[in-house]
This record gives C-alpha cells, sequence and structure tokens, in this order.
C-alpha cells in the first residue's frame, strides 16, 4: 500500500525582493498530522517563507503544494485546505467573539446547520465559552491569540500555519496555548514559528531551523542533538585521588566515555569532572554502580543535555562560518 503524499512540499522555493534573496533554495516535506516548529533569527526568511505557503506571496521561483494542490496555481482549493493566524494577529476589536466566528465560518463556506454546533465545538477546545459574548477589543491579548487559533481550526482545515502564536503571553497563557496546539496532533498538520524554543521543543514533532534564507538544520531535537553536538554529558562530584579507579569504571561502562573536564578539589575536596559519551542512552546508574564498586565517593551524579536552544545557536552559528569563510577566502 503506497504511503500518503506529504501535506506540505516545498521544492527549491527562492523569493527575492528588488535584487535580495529573502527566500534562497528552500526544501523540505511536513508529513500529516505532524507538529514541526519553524525557527530561524530575524531577517532569516521564515514569515516570507510562510506568507508564500499561504498564497499571500507569490514565489519567484521553485513550487509550493498543499495536500497536493499547487499553490501558485490552485488558490481557491489552497484557501480551503490552510487555517492561518499572522503574526499580530488583526481581529476586529467591534465585533463580539461570537460574531466573528459565524461571519468566519461563513467566508470558510461551513453550512448554515452545521456552522452553530462547530463554533461550541471550537469556543470550548480554546476554553473561549466564557467570553462568547464579549466584544473583542476588550479581551486579553492571550484571550485574543485563542480567538485567532479558534478562527484559524474552525473549518477543520488539514494544514494549520501559525506565525508566533505566543508571542507577548504570560507563562499561563503560553502554557493553555501549547496544551491547544499539542492536542491537534495526528488531526491538523501544524507549522508554527516562534522564539519560544522551549516551547517548540515541548510540542513539536520535529524542528526545521532556516537562517540567511536557507535550511540549515531539520530533523527532530534529539536527532540534531546527535548531529551537532554527538553526545551526552554527565557531571560528577567526587573526591579524592580517584584517577585509576575513575577511568577503570568509565572503561567499564562504556569504551566511548571519556573525562573531557576536571576541576581543581574544592576546599572540602570535592572536585568536579565532567564526562562525556557517544552514547545517548541513559548510562548514569550503571557508571554510578560502577564507581561505587571501586570504593569512589560520589557527593552528586547528573546528566545534561544541549537545549534546543544550544541546537539553534550551534546550527546557525555553523551556516554563518560556512559562508564566511569562502568570502574570506576570495
Amino acid at each position: 500500500m503506497p504511503e500518503p503524499s506529504p501535506a506540505i512540499e516545498v521544492s527549491r522555493l527562492v523569493k527575492t525582493y528588488g535584487g535580495v534573496t529573502a527566500v534562497s533554495d528552500i526544501s523540505f516535506h511536513v508529513a500529516r498530522g505532524e507538529i514541526i516548529g519553524f525557527l530561524g533569527p530575524n531577517g532569516a526568511g521564515k514569515s516570507t517563507t510562510m506568507r508564500i505557503l499561504t498564497g499571500y506571496l507569490p514565489a519567484t521561483s521553485g513550487t509550493v503544494r498543499i495536500c497536493n494542490f499547487a499553490v501558485a496555481t490552485q488558490p481557491d482549493e489552497i484557501k480551503r485546505c490552510i487555517g492561518y493566524m499572522p503574526e499580530n494577529n488583526p481581529l476586529p476589536e467591534e465585533m463580539r467573539v461570537s460574531e466573528y466566528m459565524y461571519f468566519r465560518g461563513r467566508l470558510k463556506e461551513i453550512p448554515r446547520r452545521k456552522l452553530g454546533p462547530r463554533i461550541d465545538e471550537v469556543l470550548e477546545i480554546c476554553d473561549l465559552k466564557r467570553v462568547r459574548h464579549k466584544i473583542i477589543g476588550q479581551l486579553s491579548k492571550g484571550y485574543r491569540q485563542r480567538v485567532g487559533i479558534a478562527e484559524a481550526i474552525l473549518a477543520e482545515p488539514p494544514v494549520i500555519i501559525m506565525d508566533e502564536p505566543t508571542i507577548g503571553l504570560d507563562p499561563h497563557q503560553i502554557l493553555i496555548v501549547r496544551d491547544l496546539i499539542a492536542s491537534l496532533r495526528g488531526r491538523m498538520t501544524v507549522i508554527i514559528s516562534s522564539h519560544i524554543l522551549p516551547e517548540i521543543e515541548m510540542t513539536c514533532d520535529r524542528v526545521l531551523i532556516i537562517n540567511q534564507g536557507r535550511v540549515v538544520a531539520q530533523g527532530t531535537p534529539a536527532a540534531l542533538r546527535r548531529e551537532i553536538f554527538g553526545h551526552s554529558t554527565y557531571h560528577l562530584e567526587t573526591t579524592g585521588n580517584t584517577g585509576p579507579a575513575l577511568t577503570a569504571a568509565l572503561a567499564e561502562v562504556d569504551p566511548t566515555l571519556r573525562v573531557t573536564s576536571e576541576s581543581e578539589p574544592e576546599t572540602d575536596g570535592f572536585r568536579r569532572v565532567t564526562i562525556t559519551t557517544a552514547r545517548e542512552d541513559d548510562l548514569g546508574e550503571a557508571l554510578l554502580r560502577a564507581l561505587l564498586c571501586r570504593n569512589v565517593r560520589v557527593r552528586a551524579l547528573g546528566r545534561s543535555h544541549p537545549t534546543l536552544e544550544d541546537v539553534f545557536l550551534a546550527a546557525t552559528k555553523r551556516s554563518w562560518d560556512t559562508v564566511q569563510k569562502p568570502a574570506a577566502s576570495q
């Protein structure tokens, strides 16, 4: 049985403005039901790419297909496939929430007999029932963001595109929006652009990082950590002359374990040791057991992972270095 085609297919996408290239030969795809984080520094080309995906901007060259429809030549079909929430989502401040939902529902061609129940369902999903009769201009930023999400998912489109959906929200509001987006997994394909990287890591199945209009990294956060950093790190606090015993314990647990840094002993005799390994699975328990068997005093043993922020900074720096090296050699 053939695999279903991707919900989003982008091939060799280019966008130039007056000789300046904003998007340069980008290619990627997003599977049906997948949530993907779209990351990049300011000016990297994120918003331009998202506007091309939605049909708001024409591409200079390349192709974009949404649910097998070509964005460039089938705009009506594309509009039915996409729910779009732009950054700083403009909303009619004089309308009530329920009025706005009804207005947008009719524009989205939802039949009248289905629209009322669907509005009730979406207001429940987005926790907006208590403010359904309030004027949008009187709502807080968090409620307004949720109105924007409710409008995007109202017609149950297969693809949702959100540009900075949590911008300007407090931590409680961010948590609500994050849970709301996660609830769409498997039912809708979602692309989220955001600068709040911990939210992206907790919400998204995969991330795509662009810089200077080019894709510089893509994959799951775990896969990108392996690709860019290639190791796990353990932090050990121990005391005494444990060099030979520590070396033997590391060799017993895994041959890729290596001491990469070691501090001078503190006044209480303990020192900090940093250990790295190519293994991704947790070796902490085995390492602790091997150390204790050799009478090594251990005050603390912890494991740390590079964060998505570390991955983002390393990937974008690597892309800058790649660009600058050829320039320097000319």
